[in-house]
């Protein structure tokens, strides 16, 4: 586990100091002659001809087709549990190698597969998503693929949990959007207390407003600074093109954004509208959009946001997009494609994935059960529907983005300790094709 880990953190190491040299003012550069030759050889100029420079990854052109690789719930929490945490999910303890192993081994995957891009589902950091947390954890393994990442945030990133205290996704958008600085250079936080986000009062750096995790509003949210300053609201959506794909990464995490949950609350509202406008002008051949809880979920376990994402599924519908990604379930599993209304729809159908394999403690697949797994309480639903899964594997899924269609191939990493039946590895792949535009139906 520590040699993995090592090498990972050291590939950052490694790729930052190769970005940029530094030299003490009057020092000379070692093996520098005349000719400059150490530069032009850094450059990629040897005997008199260029060649392309020996760094293939992650800065050369894009795989043709692209490759996108999919995971969420990652990262541990790092120093000892909290009183009321739940049991198991931290950095130390019973299962604290357990944890730190798998997320290294899927850390690992991830750069053997060397993708173009990195679509994480949520939870990337646990139990809170701490700015903290983030840096002593996710850092040293995911870290490595930040330049290439495109988060979505998780329910850990954003409430209460196991008796900690949340941080209403400032850790989040700090980490993968930057910290903003005071004039005297010191880190700008936030003292917030009666945010229905949090269990108390807690300082975290304040984000800029824009980034890799998407647009952090710097006013409008709930409870009080103490520092004197607003309260910001972690928005968080956004989109992007891979290919000849349209990528969507949507937020969530409604419960404690003004408005709450409801389709009409100011905060979701916005976001559905948002959503409605960036589909409208999506004219890409494939699109699939990806968020933390799922709307049908192979653990049985839907959520209030879960139920809420169906008006995601209805507007993705509506204008033929393709797939969905998904974490939150820790586990792997493939649905047929379906409608809104939790419907088979070969035809139609959008075909959700759950991916929530990246490291945390796995769930089991449940398939007849009295809780719900979809909107609609079939207690068959996922006996049904459900055409792939396991919870005994962590791993990542490779998403190759065909000009009309997807290849996928999810591959186990490492066996949950706990299983002790069963097969050794697991693997998923297949393919399927794309609706094709709305425009052009």
């Amino acid at each position: 586990m520590k040699s993995t880990q090592g090498r990972l953190r050291a590939a950052v190491l490694i790729g930052a100091a190769a970005s940029v040299l530094v030299f003490t003012p009057g020092a000379k550069a070692q093996n520098q002659n005349s000719n400059n030759q150490w530069w032009l050889n850094l450059k990629g100029w040897s005997s008199g001809n260029w060649v392309p420079n020996d760094n293939p990854w992650p800065y050369n052109k894009l795989h043709n087709p692209p490759v996108l690789a999919v995971v969420g719930d990652v990262a541990c929490q790092p120093g000892e549990e909290e009183p009321g945490e739940k049991t198991g999910e931290n950095c130390s303890g019973d299962t604290a190698q357990n944890l730190l192993e798998s997320q290294a081994v899927t850390a690992q995957q991830i750069e053997n597969m060397k993708p173009d891009r990195v679509a994480l589902l949520g939870d990337e950091q646990y139990q809170v998503g701490q700015y903290s947390d983030f840096e002593n954890s996710y850092e040293l393994t995911y870290g490595a693929f930040k330049l290439i990442t495109r988060p979505t945030p998780g329910n850990h990133e954003f409430y209460t949990e196991h008796g900690a205290v949340g941080v209403a996704g400032y850790g989040y958008f700090s980490y993968f959007n930057g910290v903003q600085h005071n004039a005297d250079g010191s880190i700008m936080t936030a003292t917030i207390s009666g945010n229905p986000d949090t269990a108390g009062t807690f300082t975290q750096p304040v984000p800029y407003s824009y980034g890799q995790a998407g647009q952090f509003q710097q006013s409008g949210g709930l409870g009080t600074n103490i520092n004197g300053g607003p309260v910001g609201v972690g928005n968080g959506w956004y989109s992007y093109n891979l290919g000849s794909w349209h990528l969507i990464s949507l937020n969530i995490e409604c419960e404690t954004q003004p408005g709450g949950c409801s389709t009409t609350g100011s905060w979701f509202a916005a976001e559905l509208q948002w959503l409605k406008k960036d589909l409208a002008a999506n004219h890409s051949a494939c699109t699939l959009a990806y968020w933390h809880q799922p709307t049908y979920s192979p653990a049985n376990g839907l959520s209030l946001e879960g139920t809420t994402a169906q008006a995601f599924w209805q507007l993705l519908y509506e204008y033929h997009a393709d797939l969905v990604l998904n974490g939150h379930d820790h586990l792997y599993a493939r649905y047929r494609p379906l409608d809104p209304n939790s419907n088979y729809d070969p035809k139609n159908g959008i075909r959700e994935f759950v991916v929530g394999t990246g490291g945390e403690t796995l769930d089991t697949v449940v398939t007849a059960d009295t809780t719900a797994a979809d909107p609609t309480g079939n207690p068959n639903f996922n006996a049904q529907n459900l055409q792939a899964s396991s919870g005994e594997f962590w791993g990542v899924m490779g998403l190759t983005l065909l000009p009309n269609g997807y290849a996928w191939d999810f591959e186990s990493a490492l066996k949950d300790p706990a299983q002790t039946t069963g097969p050794a590895t697991f693997s998923d792949k297949g393919v399927g094709t794309c609706h094709g535009s709305a425009d052009r139906l």
